[in-house]
């Protein structure tokens, strides 16, 4: 594969992104009756009327980014009639992150259209938002609408969709599960195997949609770690001496399903949380030690809990502990890297020119990793990031029936959710950069759940049956 061509030796994308940034800051700042001017529309979008919709209305709605900037960027949109959203490895229906119009008479067996009722909000997003996500560029572009997370009601299948599909969906299937971006929509055309039925023990889509995509990203790091696949008898396949696992961000999306998860898999989990009010939430998802860092010294703490070190350790902060988990680690211990949050701002709306150069300075602190050191150490560095699996579907397929099993029989819980609509999507985006949100934020959709109109859609397919 050819290098990446750079100038000055920095990525031509990102250098593009710092400018498109520092232009919105400095238009905000200063000029923000000019603020229409740098939000770019799609031919897409149905610019007619007020953006209203009444009760019944079939148009889309969605929020879409048209350039990387900050909250001003987040729009919210309506679609023209039959257009909805998709993810970008469904590029045999269209390319993401819209379908055709006449999506309902070309749509192939192997993917349902969703009436979305709830999406959850990463800090991915935001950093989609800024231009720095890397497989969004990569594989979407711009315009982009973000979001991994859906939960909903089936509201069309193709009329070739056989009987021999593994996840065979009808009309009315309340359904949950990730999409390779587009999940910020009413309404999503998305792979029946990236989909479930979201059982009984789940009361609403805003719990629903709480759990696909940090659920799987929590089981594959644990797969990662060699914990899953599990034996017969439910354990971990691998039966390790240390059983000491540390978890950054406890309290978080990824972090409160690890936390679930290596309990499940026996093992001892020490959790770690940035301020003293997530204590509790750690505690009540099963941590056996919780250190509060905003009070104790981290190391000190990490070294009491576990002298030995750590057979594990997960860490998605990047700059701020990536060396001293690597340091924490016990012989034949494994460090298992899926984010750099500390790299990114925090509690910062805007990417102001500062904010670039804190982020550069904290690059260029990265620890580098030695193979001869890795390997005389007996340690290991493992990294991913699940937004790049679209030719690996099958993994994750196996993977959602795991944690769907887990559900069902009470072992994983729903962290807690702020909910509030997705008129808001510019306050959600600033809770979760400001560090102190815990659990997940989810979005929902619609102020009225359409349950007539989906229950008549229900009785109509029943009677056909």
């Amino acid at each position: 594969m050819a290098a990446k061509r750079t100038i000055l030796g920095q990525d031509p994308d990102i250098l593009l992104a710092a400018l498109a940034n520092i232009l919105s800051w400095l238009v905000t700042t200063f000029a923000p009756s000019l603020l229409p001017l740098l939000l770019p529309t799609s031919p897409e979008e149905d610019t007619e009327g007020d953006g209203t919709r009444s009760r019944g209305d079939s148009r889309t709605r969605c929020i879409s980014i048209g350039r990387p900037g900050g909250m001003e960027q987040l729009r919210l949109v309506t679609l023209k009639e039959g257009i909805c959203t998709i993810g970008y490895n469904v590029r045999h229906v269209s390319s993401p992150p819209y379908t055709a119009a006449d999506l309902r008479t070309t749509l192939p067996a192997d993917c349902v259209i969703i009436r979305n009722e709830a999406f959850s909000v990463n800090y991915a997003d935001c950093t989609i938002r800024w231009g720095l996500y890397e497989s969004a560029k990569k594989f979407v572009g711009w315009p982009i609408v973000p979001g991994f997370d859906v939960a909903g009601n089936v509201e069309f299948v193709s009329n070739d969709c056989g009987n021999n599909e593994p996840h065979k969906l009808k009309v009315g299937d309340r359904v949950f599960g990730c999409t390779l971006f587009g999940a910020y929509s009413d309404r999503i055309c998305c792979p029946t195997k990236q989909l479930r039925k979201i059982p009984d023990c789940i009361e609403s889509f805003a719990e629903a949609a709480a759990f696909p995509a940090v659920s799987l990203t929590a089981l594959y790091a644990l797969h990662l770690a060699g914990y899953f696949p599990i034996t017969a008898g439910g354990g971990s396949r691998y039966q390790f001496t240390n059983k000491s696992i540390l978890i950054h961000s406890a309290a978080g999306g990824v972090g409160s399903f690890l936390v679930q998860m290596s309990k499940i898999l026996g093992l001892h989990v020490v959790g770690v949380v940035g301020s003293t009010s997530k204590v509790d939430d750690a505690k009540s998802l099963g941590c056996d030690v919780v250190i509060d860092k905003s009070t104790e010294n981290l190391w000190t703490m990490a070294e009491m809990a576990s002298p030995e070190g750590y057979a594990t350790i997960m860490d998605a902060n990047g700059v701020s502990t990536l060396q001293e988990s690597y340091n924490h680690l016990a012989p034949s211990g494994r460090l298992v890297v899926f984010g750099f949050h500390s790299n990114l701002p925090m509690g910062s709306s805007m990417l102001n020119p500062l904010e670039w150069v804190r982020m550069a300075k904290k690059a260029a602190s990265l620890p580098k990793f030695d193979a001869m050191d890795l390997t005389v150490a007996n340690k290991s560095i493992l990294g991913f990031n699940l937004s790049f699996f679209s030719e690996e579907t099958e993994v994750l397929s196996g993977m959602f029936d795991q944690v769907l099993e887990w559900i069902e029989e009470g072992k994983l819980s729903c962290p807690r959710i702020c909910e509030m609509p997705m008129e808001r999507i510019a306050e959600a985006h600033a809770y979760i950069q400001s560090g102190q949100s815990s659990g997940k934020i989810i979005l929902t959709t619609s102020k009225t759940k359409y349950a007539d109109r989906m229950q008549s859609m229900l009785t109509e397919c029943n009677r056909g049956v």
